[in-house]
């Protein structure tokens, strides 16, 4: 069989292989297709008029890579037939039982179709330069989107490598002795509390492997994402990961809409342990743990709150540390509440810029409103209630007409068939 030389083949495997952190199976596999890109260019420029060459024509081609002997050949799967119409894809049955009685119609063969080495041209050889960097690219997406597949959701160490625009270039890796890939670190994911310099560590959430031919990083993390706060939570907490203290519900404002109010998180605990304090677990001795998590976030806030099956009970908690007098649900459908509070807890309750009572309502699915104990009308608020959220009654004349056409359409004569 016929070959095309390409001489320090081994030696390009090995350095591609090397410089890309890519197997070497991987860069033969790209090598392949590149020289196969290549060749279809070769026969192009052979036919001046190439329209017949669709998409999928050279479908049934494919390179032989030769490592140890330095060279590569083309080869074609083509079906055997009694009259040839494309010599491509078909070959000739007496042509075959010449050297193969027993062939039959409709058998295929594997045939060496490799250009002498200076047939294969300079555009040839300028077209397999080009697809191979752009393979081996998509060798690389390929290998980072399998490695992090599974670890999407996630928490990852991350370096900071260099700014693009308002995103942060950092390097992941996805575990020992892994290299390091790259991933971007967008604005709206980042925290105001940071500082992104050159080769400063975090820990990141990993939200997103990108597929498909994306360009730049593959990989989206965040500093902002409430899964952060979980796992750093989990991770400090002996309770948590052992399954005795749950983590029922999050909710996390790490990018405030003014820059006067800090990040904040609300976070909801519980446990079936008569012994165990939830809350007290999280925050540890003299707060131990929570200061953990607060310092790798950078001083943000963080409440933690004991969660409960009674909604009043929730909210109540969910307000902390506002001191709540009384939760009235005014409809549990709706999921819409008052809250009274104490004049001197109104602004603690709703918060800076109603920060602590947007928290509380996104933590617990119900609406708040917050109310002062002490100008708080009950038989106003009573009658309020009643006229909005009474029975809708329908008037009975719409009935009654209902009811007639009902009987109209009852009985219309149906279409025969």
């Amino acid at each position: 069989m016929s070959m095309v030389a390409l001489p320090g083949l081994r030696e390009m495997v090995d350095s591609i292989s090397r410089e890309r952190n890519l197997p070497k199976s991987a860069v033969q596999a790209a090598l392949r297709e590149a020289l196969l890109k290549g060749y279809e260019r070769y026969r192009r420029t052979q036919r001046l008029d190439s329209s017949g060459f669709d998409e999928d024509y050279f479908a049934n081609f494919e390179v032989e890579l030769d490592v140890e002997e330095e060279g590569f050949r083309v080869l074609a799967t083509k079906t055997i037939v009694e009259d040839v119409d494309n010599p491509d894809h078909q070959i000739a049955l007496q042509e075959v039982q010449e050297v193969a009685a027993e062939a039959q119609p409709g058998d295929t063969v594997v045939l060496d179709v490799t250009p002498d080495q200076g047939e294969f041209g300079r555009m040839a050889a300028i077209q397999t330069k080009q697809v191979l960097a752009q393979k081996l690219r998509d060798q690389q997406r390929k290998l980072v989107q399998e490695e992090f597949q599974d670890l999407e959701s996630t928490v990852l160490q991350a370096r900071v490598l260099r700014f693009e625009r308002q995103s942060v270039i950092m390097a992941v890796s996805s575990g020992f002795g892994q290299p390091e890939v790259e991933a971007e670190l967008p604005k709206r994911e980042q925290l105001p509390n940071d500082n992104y310099r050159a080769n400063a560590t975090f820990k990141v959430y990993l939200k997103r492997v990108s597929e498909g031919s994306h360009r730049g990083p593959q990989l989206l993390v965040s500093r902002a994402d409430a899964g952060l706060v979980v796992y750093l939570f989990a991770n400090e907490v002996p309770e948590i990961e052992d399954e005795i203290v749950r983590i029922v519900a999050v909710a996390r404002e790490a990018n405030p809409p003014s820059r006067s109010v800090g990040p904040r998180t609300k976070i909801a605990v519980d446990t079936l342990e008569r012994d165990v304090d939830p809350v007290g677990a999280c925050i540890g001795a003299r707060g131990s743990r929570i200061q953990v998590v607060v310092n790798e976030l950078r001083g943000e806030k963080i409440d933690v709150i004991r969660w409960s099956p009674d909604p009043a009970t929730y909210i109540a908690n969910a307000l902390s540390p506002a001191r709540v007098d009384e939760v009235r649900l005014i409809d549990p459908e709706g999921r819409q509440a008052h809250v009274l509070v104490a004049e001197d807890q109104l602004s603690l309750a709703i918060g800076k810029e109603g920060q602590n009572v947007r928290l509380a309502a996104r933590l617990t699915g119900w609406k708040i409103d917050i109310k002062d104990s002490a100008k708080y009308d009950y038989e106003a608020e009573n009658r309020k209630i009643a006229a909005e959220f009474q029975p809708y009654e329908p008037d009975q004349e719409l009935e009654e007409e209902e009811e007639e056409l009902g009987d109209t359409e009852l009985d219309a004569p149906r279409d025969e068939e």
